[in-house]
């Protein structure tokens, strides 16, 4: 919570104003709860690079910038709910006529008047959020299954989701079994490195023979089995990456204007059997 400085001098206490300074600190013409000053000060802003005088700074300005607006809007608020409240009250005793109501609510500004269809065009937007095809993203932050399922509907396994389904016959030596089937698991790599073929190509051979990956120069590289060493056909799929350029352990790629990443991890049960 914060406040600026004239809001705690004011008194009595009202919801916007602050009566027990001591749960407070003074920082930039403004009164921060000190716990909130605490998380910001040595978890929120080391993380992000920040400078914490500078940040305290900048937000004391946006707060004393945009406030009066906030007061003014309020007030608007706080008028239009009394004219309304007004004219349910005079209204009391009366069927309410829809067209009349409408035209009382234009006549206050709560409505504005109809007009004909039109469109707006849009600018500086994120590919992910006007261009890329994609799940739910925006959920409630204090709903913790919300988020979740938000996150995990925009990414998830392609090994899990081909070891666990019958997108690969559940029959025999592929059946799914107590513990790891290391057969089936061959088969999702090699479906798995099909679908890179299709979605990323290499200029020369195909990924079901990749023993490593590495970047150079900006570049993914791409070690087959026999020492040969090639790269992605269209260079620009190729969006980034985590760990060691000489050997990362995961890998970003893009296709058809959504992202899908290789991870790259020798001690799981499917990567102790994967060459790469």
């Amino acid at each position: 919570m914060t406040q600026t400085l004239s809001d705690a001098a004011n008194a009595p206490y009202t919801p916007n104003k602050i009566t027990d300074l001591a749960a407070y600190q003074k920082v930039s013409d403004l009164w921060v709860d000190s716990a909130l000053k605490a998380f910001v000060d040595e978890q929120a802003l080391p993380g992000l690079g920040l400078n914490v005088d500078k940040f305290w700074q900048d937000f004391s300005a946006l707060i004393h910038d945009l406030a009066p607006i906030n007061l003014e809007l309020v007030a608007f608020r706080e008028k239009l709910q009394a004219q309304i409240d007004a004219w349910h009250l005079a209204h009391k005793d009366q069927p309410i006529d829809k067209a009349e109501y409408c035209s009382f609510l234009e006549s206050i500004g709560y409505l504005v008047p109809h007009v004909e269809d039109f469109k707006i065009t849009t600018t500086n937007v994120d590919d992910e959020i006007a261009v890329q095809a994609g799940a739910q993203l925006v959920v409630p932050v204090k709903n913790s299954r919300f988020a979740l399922n938000a996150a995990n509907a925009r990414w998830g396994s392609l090994y899990d989701g081909l070891y666990g389904t019958d997108a690969i016959s559940k029959e025999g030596e592929l059946a799914i079994g107590q513990g790891f089937n290391e057969k089936r698991g061959a088969e999702v790599i090699a479906r798995a490195r099909a679908f890179l073929d299709q979605a990323a190509p290499l200029t020369g051979g195909s990924h079901k023979d990749s023993v490593a990956y590495r970047i150079d120069d900006g570049q993914l590289l791409v070690e087959l089995a026999g020492g040969s060493t090639t790269g992605l056909e269209q260079k620009e799929k190729f969006v980034g990456y985590q760990g060691d350029a000489a050997a990362p352990s995961a890998i970003l790629l893009a296709n058809n204007g959504l992202r899908f990443e290789i991870q790259i991890d020798a001690n799981s049960a499917i990567g102790k059997t994967d060459p790469q």
